[in-house]
C-alpha cells in the first residue's frame, strides 16, 4: 500500500503547478530611469502572460548598479554564483558585464542598439552560446528627419553622449552618416558621468541649432539638468526614446520600452521552455511611436508644425 502511495505522489506532483520559486529570472540595469523601468515591467508581465507569475512559480529578482559599471561587474558576478534560470541585462554596460561573467547561464539581453559592436554576439542570426537577446538600434535617419521639420533650417545638431558607452558611440557613427546625407554637421559633447550632463549640455549653447540625446543611459538618468539649459537658452532639444518626452524634450520618435520589455520577455519564455538561447535569432525592437511635448517646444522658443502635431501618437500639452 505504502509503494502504491508513493507513487500516486510522485505521478501528482507532476501534474501539479510548479511550486512558488522553481524558475528563477534574475534582471539587472546600469541606473534606473523611466525607459529601462518600463522595460524591466514590460519583461515581468511577459512572463505572468506566459504563466510565470511571482509568488507562485517564479522568482523575478532585480540588481540596478546606480550609474555604475563597477557596480555592474560585481552584480553580474553575484548572479553568475546564484545561477538563476536566465538572466536578463537591460543597457549595454550591464549586458557586456553578465555576459562576461558567465558562459553557462542563459543570457537574454534587452535595450542594446548594437549588439555586434559591443561584442555581445558575433552574429545576430546565429549569436551561438549561451546569449540572445533584443537591440533597440535608433532610427536614427528619421530623428534627423524629424528635426529638420520641425526646425527646417537647423544646420548643426549638438550630440550629447557618454563617450564610453558603446551603445551611444555606435549610434553617434550612425547619426553623423545619416546627417551628412541631410547637410547637417554634428558637434558632439561628453558627459562620462550624470554630474556632467548639465555642464555638457551648457558647451553646446552657441555652437548648435538643437540638442539631440540618444538613447545614452548616463545621460538619460540626468536628463533634467540638459532640459533646463535647453530652456534657459531656447535651443530645442530632442531625444530618441519617448519616455524622456514628459520630462522636457519636444519630441522623441521611437520604441515603447514597456512593448520593448514585453518583446524581450517572450524571448525569455522561450529559453525557459527549452531553447537554446544561442540557437535565436537576435530581434531588432518592433513599433514606433511619435510623442511631442507643446509645453516643451514653447519654453524652447519653437512652434511645433501641424503636420507634426497631427500624426503624434501622444502629445503632452
Amino acid at each position: 500500500m505504502r509503494s502504491i502511495l508513493l507513487a500516486f505522489a510522485a505521478a501528482l506532483a507532476l501534474t501539479l503547478p510548479a511550486k512558488a520559486d522553481d524558475v528563477t529570472v534574475a534582471v539587472t540595469a546600469i541606473v534606473e530611469h523611466p525607459a529601462l523601468d518600463a522595460a524591466r515591467n514590460g519583461v515581468r508581465d511577459a512572463l505572468a502572460a506566459a504563466g510565470y507569475k511571482e509568488g507562485e512559480n517564479l522568482k523575478f529578482v532585480f540588481e540596478s548598479a546606480q550609474g555604475n559599471p563597477a557596480t555592474a561587474a560585481q552584480i553580474a558576478r553575484q548572479f553568475a554564483g546564484d545561477g538563476p534560470n536566465v538572466i536578463v541585462p537591460i543597457s549595454t554596460p550591464s549586458a557586456q558585464a553578465v555576459v562576461s561573467s558567465t558562459r553557462d547561464i542563459p543570457v537574454v539581453f534587452t535595450a542594446v542598439s548594437d549588439p555586434l559592436g559591443a561584442q555581445l554576439v558575433k552574429n545576430m542570426d546565429k549569436p551561438g552560446g549561451n546569449v540572445t537577446g533584443l537591440s533597440d538600434m535608433s532610427p536614427v535617419g528619421e530623428h534627423i528627419a524629424l528635426i529638420k521639420e520641425i526646425l527646417p533650417d537647423v544646420k548643426t545638431i549638438g550630440y550629447l553622449y557618454n563617450s564610453g558607452e558603446a551603445n551611444s558611440v555606435s549610434l553617434l557613427a550612425a547619426l553623423k552618416a545619416e546627417a551628412e546625407k541631410a547637410g547637417i554637421t554634428i558637434v558632439e559633447s561628453a558627459a562620462t558621468k550624470s554630474a556632467e550632463v548639465q555642464g555638457a549640455a551648457r558647451a553646446l549653447v552657441g555652437r548648435a541649432d538643437a540638442i539631440y540625446i540618444p538613447t545614452d543611459n548616463t545621460i538619460i538618468s540626468a536628463l533634467e539638468g540638459a532640459v533646463a539649459v535647453a530652456e534657459e537658452s531656447k535651443l530645442p532639444l530632442f531625444t530618441a526614446d519617448t519616455d524622456s518626452v514628459s520630462r522636457g524634450s519636444i519630441a522623441a520618435l521611437g520604441f515603447n520600452y514597456y512593448d520593448v520589455g514585453k518583446q524581450t520577455g517572450e524571448i525569455v519564455v522561450r529559453v525557459l521552455k527549452g531553447e537554446n538561447p544561442g540557437d535565436i535569432a537576435v530581434k531588432t525592437a518592433a513599433g514606433s511611436d511619435l510623442v511631442i511635448n507643446k509645453a516643451a517646444a514653447a519654453k524652447m522658443g519653437v512652434t511645433l508644425p501641424e503636420s507634426v502635431v497631427s500624426r503624434a501618437n501622444k502629445v503632452i500639452e
